[in-house]
């Protein structure tokens, strides 16, 4: 399968490959008067995709290094299993598992087909399809929500997609125990009745406030601006379209192969099975599951125009400001920040019941981590910043 995509700024083409027998995917650059030799199935394209899948080279110096900032954080924060998956410009250039997706069984972790909940990096997903929407010109940003959900109730002021993607609508986020909720919701407006009828925290745009629920009500969105079901249109034009063919809503009543168990650990770290809950509330905003290798093919696709516009992407990554003027460092679905040397990063954090997640890009370096745990309480600290800056181009 051959996807053909034009790089902006460039006198050259992307081609998007995937073979029929693997999961693999590559990619490769080529002048355009290639294409049509491309498209017929010639040889030329078989010696592109097996460079293009060569893996990157890296230090075994480098490798040792990062499994040490890994093996310890497991051991500092009493984690069943973990997996971790490096990118460089695209390639990956070390994923690796690390202990046990199932500590009963003893299945060990397999960073290409153990599946863990994600969480929020749930939001960057559901930000994608609206993306795409908006390339569409199906979305406005700036007009009330009752555009889309016309049953949602009116509040005191009105609240658009553009404030509840960047957090600052005013909608609340979980109270009490609904993150632990075990309630099962078929359809995405059913999940709205949790929050609807409360009123607004405050004047929309003049103060930060994350919400996951706001996502949910952008799902609905999505819903009545695509005409189809918001898990179907991720599916087909989010994963389907990337390859992240081990991306799934976390649906407890099917069989998933290669779902995680997902743990709790107590005061003195001793893991025990979590919570059973049911993410069927808030799949926008925090109800996938995946593994690092799906995560960063997902996050390098933002590196280009592969999936969004430039204009889309720019608007997504670039952080939003309340009305005083206060950078939120949320642009939508996307927290945009620099590290402790300076360098520019976007990515997302996500917590969940049994699971801890971070996905960090960094544009001007072209590196992307995404690491996964089945655990929680878990904390990264800067950890998967440590690992990032080893894979850094040299000059850096």
């Amino acid at each position: 399968m051959l996807k053909f995509r034009k790089m902006p700024g460039y006198d050259c083409r992307l081609v998007i490959f995937k073979a029929s027998t693997s999961q693999k995917t590559g990619i490769a650059f080529f002048h355009p008067i290639f294409e049509p030799m491309l498209r017929k199935g010639l040889l030329l394209c078989f010696l592109i995709c097996q460079i293009a899948w060569l893996p990157a080279q890296v230090s075994p110096e480098t490798l040792t290094e990062a499994r040490a900032i890994v093996e310890k954080f497991m051991t500092d924060n009493h984690i069943p299993g973990a997996s971790v998956t490096v990118t460089v410009r695209g390639a990956v250039v070390w994923s690796e598992g690390f202990g046990y997706a199932d500590l009963e069984n003893q299945v060990p972790v397999v960073p290409n087909r153990t599946l863990f909940r994600i969480g929020s990096v749930s939001k960057p997903i559901t930000a994608a399809a609206l993306g795409l929407l908006y390339d569409q010109g199906k979305i406005n940003l700036d007009v009330p929500i009752q555009t889309y959900v016309p049953d949602f109730p009116v509040k005191k002021y009105p609240i658009t997609l553009r404030q509840l993607a960047g957090h600052i609508a005013g909608i609340r986020h979980y109270r009490d125990n609904e993150m632990l909720s075990s309630a099962y919701y078929p359809t995405v407006k059913s999940g709205l009745a949790i929050f609807a009828q409360d009123t607004l925290l405050f004047q929309p745009g003049t103060k930060y406030s994350y919400s996951s629920y706001a996502w949910n009500l952008i799902s609905a969105a999505i819903e009545q601006a695509s005409g189809e079901d918001f898990l179907s249109y991720v599916q087909h034009h989010v994963f389907d379209y990337l390859g992240m063919t081990n991306t799934y809503a976390d649906q407890n009543r099917e069989i998933i192969p290669n779902r995680a168990r997902f743990y709790q650990t107590d005061a003195k770290g001793k893991a025990y099975n979590a919570l059973y809950v049911d993410n069927s509330y808030k799949w926008a905003g925090g109800g996938f599951i995946s593994t690092t290798e799906d995560l960063a093919r997902f996050a390098n696709a933002h590196l280009g125009s592969w999936l969004l516009s430039d204009t889309t992407r720019h608007i997504w990554m670039t952080s939003q400001h309340t009305t005083d003027g206060k950078a939120t460092n949320y642009g939508i679905g996307w927290v945009t920040n620099d590290d402790s040397h300076g360098h520019h990063w976007v990515g997302h954090s996500g917590g969940s019941v049994g699971g801890i997640t971070q996905l960090v890009t960094f544009p001007e370096q072209g590196v992307t981590i995404a690491m996964l745990t089945n655990v929680d309480p878990v904390r990264y600290g800067d950890t998967h910043l440590r690992i990032a800056h080893l894979f850094f181009p040299k000059q850096e």
